[in-house]
């Protein structure tokens, strides 16, 4: 992601239980497919981060945060300016922490311990240092999980009409168009979709749309612009949804970024 990550301590279940990092950019970065020995919590103070997980597309906005267990595959993307914290688990410590990747609603406690944990220079953890740590791991332990950004379905049509749709949003085939294009029936390509995104097809379409619209926004494209990239009628009817699924207009969201 650009920041300057130390991998070998990353893969090493030597040194502290928790190390920490805060960076800032201001070009787009990306990161290709790997993994960390460690568990790692990624979040963002300004900016919109995605990773892609095997399941899914996940996107990281102020408000939350993404853990990943020890070993999980990913890769990672910084959409436009963006300033953003890592905080590394050593293995040992993950037992009590989730085992599958997660969102987290975030709190100001967990970014300022991260943020506090990124200015230790290195050496052994004394007193002070191992409260923050265990703060860190307590708020993993306790926050609230929510809904990933994007699940994929596992099964390998219903997944290339996934993936078709997130790399072009604004396409309007509707489900018996797309069920023929990938080779098997409407109602099939419908069940896929609920039993293994829990999104109907419309819904899920609707969120890949949306989370793009996150993108676009926080690369600076106007409103109306962005609508109709992503094959909405009006302005308002892209507004309206937005505000509905977010809690606040896109012009409102943008300020946060």
């Amino acid at each position: 992601m650009g920041l300057q990550i130390d991998l070998g301590a990353t893969n090493s279940a030597d040194g502290p239980v928790v190390f920490a990092i805060a960076a800032a950019g201001v070009e787009e970065l990306s990161s290709e497919a790997h993994r960390h020995a460690r568990g790692q919590l990624v979040g963002s103070q300004r900016g919109l981060l995605t990773f892609g997980l095997e399941d899914g597309l996940w996107v990281v906005s102020a408000i939350h945060a993404v853990w990943l267990p020890p070993h999980q595959w990913h890769s990672g993307r910084a959409h436009g300016p963006f300033h953003g914290w890592s905080a590394y688990v050593a293995e040992s410590a993950c037992h009590d922490l989730p085992s599958r990747p997660c969102t987290l609603r975030s709190s100001a406690l967990l970014r300022e311990a991260v943020l506090r944990a990124s200015t230790w220079p290195p050496g052994p953890m004394d007193a002070a240092r191992t409260r923050i740590a265990e703060l860190i791991l307590d708020e993993i332990r306790t926050l609230p999980v929510e809904p990933p950004g994007l699940p994929l379905p596992r099964d390998a049509r219903a997944q290339r009409v996934a993936r078709a749709l997130i790399a072009a949003p604004a396409d309007t085939r509707e489900l018996e168009q797309w069920a023929a294009w990938a080779s098997l029936s409407a109602r099939t390509l419908s069940r896929r979709f609920v039993a293994e995104t829990g999104f109907n097809f419309t819904a899920w379409r609707q969120r890949a749309r949306l989370l793009k619209s996150l993108e676009m926004l926080a690369a600076g494209v106007p409103v109306g612009t962005i609508a109709l990239d992503l094959g909405y009628a009006t302005a308002s009817a892209f507004i309206g949804l937005f505000k509905r699924t977010f809690g606040e207009t896109p012009a409102v969201y943008r300020t946060r970024l």
